[in-house]
């Protein structure tokens, strides 16, 4: 089996990182004074993906959209296992919300040939709407399953997928193409040595652009090191709005109807606290003590 596994991941701020020096007047996420990581469900959906093609001899492309620094997670991929890395990045993306992003996603998936399954992390930290799978899939007419937490068999027209639900799990079977959303149930592997050596030189235009001058770049030569690196297996597919063929009315701020009004840092702060006694007198108390306030009962 020989068809593509298209894995979308994302770049995010390290929330766990937000204080308030990562806040601006405004009450916004300064994204400049956070690290920037790998979404970690992002993470299970490229294992799953892996997982097929260690199992089917699947081809495993990786996609990301955002600004052209986003290319570090794609080396990542490439560094994990990943045949093929995609980076859709335009300032026609910009201000996405959950809905211009599945847009832009689903123009991206209908131009890589041969995809069989789509797979994407549950949600994203720095959004947690879990809302773009389920949107993407809407736009490519394709059946899902969220929640999916380990792919029990695949043939060539059908997928069956273990998927979490509340108290424990169900066992779906789709027709193909189909998209998976993916929760944290395997252990994503770490990057390989050799690969590690080989694709800390993978570049988008971008990338080899600026090492050979930015604006000022000989168009020749940026030209021959793209065909260069191509040849070996190095160059990381970059496409611009254009390139994905995305209508600009529904990309970015002009294709998004929600706006974040503020973003607000929650500190909370001790308050006033009772001891209570570790015996049957003292939790018997405390019951009363709550009976009355109206918190219980």
């Amino acid at each position: 089996m020989s068809r593509t596994v298209l894995v979308f991941v994302k770049q995010v701020p390290d929330t766990q990182n937000i204080t308030g020096d990562a806040m601006t007047p405004e009450g916004t996420v300064n994204r400049a004074a956070l690290p920037a990581i790998f979404n970690p469900e992002d993470l299970n959906a490229l294992e799953m993906a892996l997982q097929l093609k260690d199992r089917y001899g699947m081809h495993v492309t990786v996609a990301t959209m955002g600004p052209p620094k986003a290319a570090e997670i794609l080396r990542d991929c490439l560094c994990r296992g990943a045949d093929e890395a995609i980076l859709l990045t335009d300032r026609a993306f910009a201000g996405a919300d959950t809905l211009a992003t599945s847009y832009a996603l689903s123009c991206c998936a209908a131009k890589v040939q041969d995809v069989a399954v789509v797979l994407c992390g549950r949600q994203a930290i720095d959004g947690d709407t879990a809302q773009v799978g389920p949107q993407l899939s809407e736009k490519m007419q394709s059946p899902q399953i969220c929640y999916a937490e380990d792919v029990v068999e695949m043939t060539e027209n059908s997928i069956t997928v273990r998927r979490r639900i509340d108290g424990g799990y169900e066992v779906l079977q789709s027709p193909l193409p189909a998209l998976l959303t993916v929760v944290d149930s395997n252990d994503p592997r770490p990057m390989a040595a050799r690969r590690i050596m080989k694709y800390k030189r993978a570049k988008t235009m971008s990338e080899i652009r600026a090492a050979l001058g930015g604006a000022e770049a000989d168009a020749a030569a940026v030209s021959a090191e793209a065909a260069r690196l191509d040849a070996a297996g190095l160059l990381i597919r970059e496409w611009s709005a254009a390139d994905a063929g995305a209508d600009l009315s529904r990309t970015g701020l002009a294709g998004s109807p929600t706006k974040v009004k503020q973003v607000m840092s929650v500190v909370l702060t001790a308050g006033e606290a009772k001891k209570v006694e570790p015996t049957a007198d003292g939790v018997t108390a405390l019951i009363h003590e709550l009976i009355a306030d109206h918190t219980l009962g």
